[in-house]
Formats: C-alpha cells, structure tokens, sequence
C-alpha cells in the first residue's frame, strides 16, 4: 500500500483553516441559541401597538379609531348585562361593532366627582398599563373601556384552576403579574398627571378589584376613581377617605394616630400621607398573587428583604415602586437563568 508523502505544512494551512472556520461557526450557533433563549426567558413586557392621542385600538381591529363620542355611543354601543357595580358606577358587558366593550354608568349623582375624576385619570393616563378608553359621553356620564373576559385580580384562582390556563400557572407567570403590579404603582407614582397615590386599597380585596387580568395574563389598572396628587414640593399630602381606617393591611401613618390617648378620630387633625403607602401593601398583593405553585417559596425567599423593606414603619425608610421593581426583575431573570442551568446539567 502506497502512502500520501504530503508536505506538513500543505495540509497544515487547510487544516487550521478548517478547525478555525468550525470553531466560529459553532460560537455563532451558540450566540444565536443564547440570544433566542434569554429573549424567549426575559420578563414579559407589555406590547401594545400605538395609536395617536385620543385614539384606541382593540386587539381585534386593524386600524386605530378615535374615541367614541355621545352620538356614537347611543347608536353604536349596545348594552348586554350588568357584570359589577360600586357606590361610584355600574359597569354593564356591551356591544360595539361585534367587539365586546364595558359600559360604565355613574350609580348616583352624589358620586358624580369622583366618576368625573376617574375619567379624567383614564384619558390622562392612557398607555399599556392603563385600561384602554373607548369613549366616553359626559352629558349622559358614561364611559367605554375594552373588556377583558378574566375580570379582576380577585378572580385570579378561579381562571388558573379552567383546565386551559392550568399551563399558565406557574411561578414565572405569577411572578410576572406581580411585577406588572409595581410596575403600574411605579407608573402612577410619576405619572404625565403628577404623583399619584392608589386611595381605592384599604383592604387585598378592594385593592385586587383595581385590576384586570387580560387574555395574554398581564394587569391593567382599571379604577381610576380615586387617585389624589401627592405635590411633595408644595407639602401637599393626601388623605384615603374622611373615615378611620383599621386593619394590618393598611399603612401605619394611615391609621389614627391618637387613638392611644383615647381621643376620637377626626379628620381635620388625622395627618395626611404620600405615596409610600402604596409600597407598604406590595408585599401582602405579591404573597396572594404568588399562590401556592412549585418555587414559589423560592421566589418569597428572594424577595424577603426588599419586602421587609416595604414593611418598616417609618415611610421615609421605605424603597420607592422603582427600587421594588428593579428586585422583582431581577430575581426573575436569576431564576430563569438558574432553571435553564439545571435543566443543562440533567
């Protein structure tokens, strides 16, 4: 058998060459199986095509439209059943153009400024993590938003437990809806309509009704009634309500002060409070949002300092909404990135 006497550095030349052009031709697969898996495992944000001011746009619909007015909703916007109703507003499913809407109703006259300030945050505050107005007809006080089927945050067990959002129900899902809930707060805190503080939260309860669940499982603010300015500049502080509030859910400066020394609540001596108190109620949201899903003490685990930071008494202690989210970000991301390195391993 005859052998190749080739010259070593002939095939040296083609070789290196070869093995180089392997070589990076590898790394570019990995990069592009990295870059595809961090983009496909990074917190889910909120995508929502944009329309010009005073304009909507449905999932459904191809083109943006501008707000409905009177004439509009008379005609247009059919009325189907009531599905909630507060002191402040009655909120019926209806019809517009085969789209499913809700119709916000004022309940009675003697809430009427409030209804009128709650649609006055709608249109001031519109984007992705505000529900979306539709139109609205002042004279007949009513208003039109999109309709999202899951309903409000209180639902939340209810919608997970349907055998086709069992899959949904996972730490990273709960996760995210936690971290689109101080996402919103960080959104009101420096909202285009100056800082504002959520009044409508003295209770889980009360505070989960503000949201809705939409169909891609992100959260909307959607009560707006109640959301005075807080002006730091101007020492101008707010008060939830004229009643005494009570209760561990609420903030510590929003409970009377003086009830040790036996003196009767009154709301020209209770001092007013910020913002802050909204950071007092993340952790109690966080620990309902979370349930009871594989890692979620994991998660707790992870956000039990930032938490404990919400929760010091004194609010000027306490992080702001952009600190919080800045945690909650990261520790899904880690997560993540910790679940894709077990997985590697097996």
């Amino acid at each position: 058998m005859q052998r190749c006497r080739c010259s070593p550095l002939s095939h040296s030349v083609p070789v290196v060459a070869v093995c180089t052009a392997a070589l990076l031709l590898g790394n570019v697969v990995i990069y592009l199986y990295l870059d595809s898996f961090y983009q496909k495992n990074d917190l889910p944000i909120y995508t929502r095509v944009g329309c010009a001011p005073q304009h909507f746009k449905m999932a459904s619909m191809k083109n943006c439209t501008p707000w409905l007015q009177c004439s509009q909703i008379s005609a247009q916007v059919r009325q189907l059943k009531l599905i909630g109703q507060g002191a402040v507003k009655k909120v019926y499913l209806a019809e517009w153009r085969g789209q499913k809407v809700a119709l916000s109703r004022l309940s009675s006259l003697e809430y009427l400024q409030d209804f009128l300030h709650g649609l006055s945050m709608l249109q001031a505050l519109q984007g992705p993590q505000v529900v979306q107005l539709v139109g609205f007809c002042l004279e007949n006080h009513v208003f039109v938003t999109e309709f999202h089927p899951h309903g409000s945050l209180l639902r939340l067990d209810t919608v997970f437990a349907q055998d086709q959002h069992q899959q949904h129900n996972t730490w990273q899902t709960r996760l995210s809806l936690a971290t689109d809930y101080v996402s919103i707060l960080h959104y009101l805190h420096n909202s285009p309509a100056g800082r504002r503080v959520m009044c409508d939260s003295n209770s889980l309860e009360k505070t989960l009704s503000q949201f809705l669940l939409t169909n891609d499982f992100h959260l909307v603010v959607n009560d707006l009634d109640a959301l005075p300015e807080v002006v730091p500049s101007r020492g101008l502080l707010v008060k939830c309500g004229h009643r005494e509030l009570t209760g561990n859910f609420v903030a510590p400066e929003q409970l009377w002060p003086f009830s040790e020394n036996g003196e009767s609540f009154s709301d020209d001596v209770m001092p007013g409070y910020d913002e802050k108190t909204d950071i007092w109620k993340i952790p109690d949201v966080t620990w309902f949002l979370m349930g009871k899903v594989p890692a979620g003490d994991v998660v707790h685990f992870h956000l039990f300092q930032i938490h404990e930071q919400c929760k010091r008494k004194d609010p000027n202690l306490r992080p702001n909404a952009l600190d919080v989210l800045a945690v909650y970000k990261s520790v899904y991301s880690n997560m993540v990135q910790d679940n894709a390195g077990s997985r590697d391993m097996l």
